[in-house]
């Protein structure tokens, strides 16, 4: 591909990208001053939702579609389809547009409008399914599977494809690592598709064996019960949007996970409203979640090093959302 000569020629005080894509990840890692002043370790959120896509997701829309390209499985011109709760939708939006595909994204009806309303900005066409469970023929993932075999469409399927644990253990653990000189005490997220926890966990396991790695899990999901039993447990309402689950994801690795935290969805919109005013970062109801959790792991003092968390997404799809509005914010 052509590129002028001042591209790479050192002109420029700061550098010019190829793509859009070049500005994923590497994301700040930032201390909480406010909400984490008086802990005995400080807790350190890394920054995702300042990805161009404004979310953690964009790391693996990119990873899936560069795997596949590379395995043969996509060409230019193509559709891609993916089962997404909205921010993988996004990323894989963005990555379409910039290498050509066509994109379907399938969404349950309880997530946000706000997401509709910018995947359909971005091109994508949106498919609605009932808030279904997995056995049922019109959960979200079943009706993308579905429609990916009928159509010869490519699934992106970010809840198995490995690709999505890889790009967390090469790229996000190893910012994390890179940044604190390979001492984190623990690191807590919770799980959406699995990748990041379980990647993420992977890298620091291996270069940090005494950090903790913890999942952060809505009250209502059965994933803290898994973590802890093995076993699935009931499963109930929650309205944080993308974390957690009523059956665990391929890609959730719980032999990395050390324990979990329960978190309910008042605690997690709360810290939201504090994130928000406290610390200046505007951010959506998953963090809200992690950061409550990682708060309650900081506060043991038994770690050797920061806790860890991650800032998934940020507020602006979250807006017509009720628990949103509620916050005055």
């Amino acid at each position: 591909m052509w590129r002028p000569a001042w591209l790479h020629c050192g002109m420029l005080a700061h550098p010019v990208h190829a793509t859009l894509l070049d500005q994923i990840g590497n994301t700040p890692l930032l201390p909480l001053r406010s909400i984490g002043a008086e802990l005995a370790v400080p807790v350190l959120v890394k920054c995702e939702h300042l990805n161009p896509g404004g979310s953690i997701k964009d790391r693996i829309a990119k990873a899936i579609v560069a795997d596949a390209e590379e395995r043969g499985l996509l060409q230019p011109g193509m559709t891609i389809i993916e089962a997404t709760a909205g921010n993988t939708g996004i990323g894989l939006a963005l990555v379409a547009a910039v290498r050509g595909y066509q994109l379907v994204c399938v969404m349950p009806e309880k997530m946000s409008v706000d997401k509709r309303v910018a995947l359909s900005a971005l091109g994508a066409r949106v498919i609605v399914t009932p808030n279904a469970p997995p056995s049922s023929a019109d959960n979200f993932q079943n009706v993308a599977r579905r429609m990916a075999s009928e159509q010869d469409w490519f699934l992106a399927d970010q809840f198995c494809n490995p690709a999505n644990v890889d790009v967390h253990q090469r790229e996000t653990g190893a910012e994390i690592l890179e940044a604190l000189g390979g001492r984190v005490g623990a690191f807590v997220a919770a799980c959406g598709t699995g990748g990041t926890i379980s990647g993420v966990g992977r890298a620091l396991k291996a270069a940090c064996p005494s950090a903790r790695i913890i999942l952060a899990d809505p009250i209502g999901s059965v994933l803290a019960h898994w973590v802890e039993t093995g076993e699935f447990g009931p499963d109930g309402a929650y309205e944080v949007e993308g974390v957690g689950s009523s059956e665990p994801p391929a890609n959730l690795h719980r032999a990395v996970i050390d324990e979990a935290v329960r978190v309910s969805d008042e605690e997690s919109f709360a810290m939201v409203k504090r994130l928000i005013r406290e610390e200046g970062l505007l951010v959506g109801g998953s963090a809200g979640t992690n950061v409550a959790a990682a708060l309650r792991v900081a506060m043991r003092g038994e770690l050797e090093g920061p806790v860890v968390t991650v800032l998934p997404d940020s507020w602006d799809r979250y807006r017509a959302k009720p628990w949103m509005q509620a916050l005055g914010v």
